[in-house]
């Protein structure tokens, strides 16, 4: 397979360029590519004034950067990100991302973080099957997993999500992509662009692949007010997103209260392999859950203990994450997000 690429440069910065992957342009041979390439270009370039366009091209798939994939399931292929915070990472590039091929299509839990990260991914695909991708299932709104949701748009994806999602992330979207810009060089997010989902779900869906079917799940609030689950049923495959986190640590952005409900609801289920939204994946899910719970509980007691002596909150969370340093070499990133979890705990407790 052929596909489209365009050398992108920024209007304010011609400078600043970075190849981008227009799936519309997919072809067989580089002839046929070719033959369409101009027009597409031209076509996706018109609605972007802030970018400008040179010389389109068609190169083989095997000739582009792809994500790496692991496949831990028959059909059931990883991306693994780093798991540590966005400021301490390269390229923004960790959150665990999916893929569930079925016998006539391809699902997508989660895009990445932008752009680039979403036509890696989508080089990856077209490497195993040229099935169309007929789903992108978001998990939830935060940048690492949402950004680069526009190429599996383009390439024909129904984007599904919480019915919460598309104002969460509608309300946040010019903040990710500033954040985005400032954290990485420019070949990492140019082009990159917030792309809304076309289907909300508001308690259970499924989506049918084939010869298999995702059971999604929207949830109450927890880890955000829009986390959304996968299940893979015909391996038992359970994605978690951001409701579940290893190695990195938790981050509470939605309810605390609601998010340790969660963990004690036994949410898994049946599930055989649980992929977490940062971390390794496994089949335990006592290891994949209890040491999340284990901080979380924490974090609520030492909350509560600091709230009920009445003590103010801008006293409290230092003291807070103070109480919660034994949790520290279990956890990456821990010191620049404990204090953030200290907030957003104190500010929900304190109305209990």
């Amino acid at each position: 397979m052929f596909h489209l690429i365009v050398n992108v440069c920024l209007s304010v910065a011609p400078l600043e360029c970075a190849p981008v992957l227009l799936p519309a342009g997919d072809a067989a041979t580089q002839q046929s590519c070719m033959s369409q390439a101009r027009r597409i270009a031209d076509d996706w370039l018109q609605d972007r004034p802030q970018l400008r366009g040179e010389g389109p091209r068609c190169v083989d798939n095997a000739d582009l950067a792809a994500a790496p994939l692991t496949e831990l399931a028959p059909g059931v292929h990883v991306f693994q990100g780093d798991p540590v915070q966005m400021e301490q990472s390269p390229d923004g590039r960790i959150a665990n991302l999916g893929v569930i091929e079925g016998r006539d299509s391809v699902a997508v839990i989660d895009a990445g973080v932008s752009r680039a990260q979403g036509q890696a991914m989508y080089v990856a695909i077209r490497r195993m099957t040229d099935k169309p991708i007929s789903h992108l299932v978001l998990t939830h709104m935060h940048p690492d997993h949402v950004l680069g949701a526009q190429v599996m748009a383009e390439a024909g994806a129904t984007i599904v999500a919480h019915h919460a999602m598309a104002n969460a992330l509608q309300y946040r979207a010019g903040t990710y992509l500033e954040n985005l810009q400032r954290l990485f060089p420019p070949a990492e997010w140019i082009a990159t662009a917030v792309a809304l989902p076309d289907l909300g779900v508001t308690d259970a869906d499924s989506i049918d692949l084939g010869d298999r079917r995702v059971d999604l799940r929207a949830w109450p609030s927890a880890h955000t007010d829009n986390d959304l689950t996968a299940l893979d049923v015909a391996t038992g495959t359970f994605f978690t997103g951001d409701l579940v986190f290893r190695d990195l640590t938790p981050v509470v952005d939605g309810s605390l209260s609601g998010w340790l409900s969660w963990l004690q609801g036994e949410p898994a289920g049946q599930a055989r392999l649980i992929v977490p939204g940062h971390g390794e994946p496994t089949a335990d899910w006592a290891l994949a859950h209890r040491p999340q719970q284990d901080f979380l509980k924490a974090l609520a007691e030492a909350t509560r203990a600091r709230i009920a002596e009445g003590i103010p909150m801008s006293e409290a969370v230092p003291l807070i994450a103070k109480d919660l340093e034994t949790f520290a070499p279990s956890w990456n990133s821990f010191d620049m997000t404990v204090a953030r979890d200290a907030t957003a705990a104190y500010k929900e407790l304190e109305w209990e």
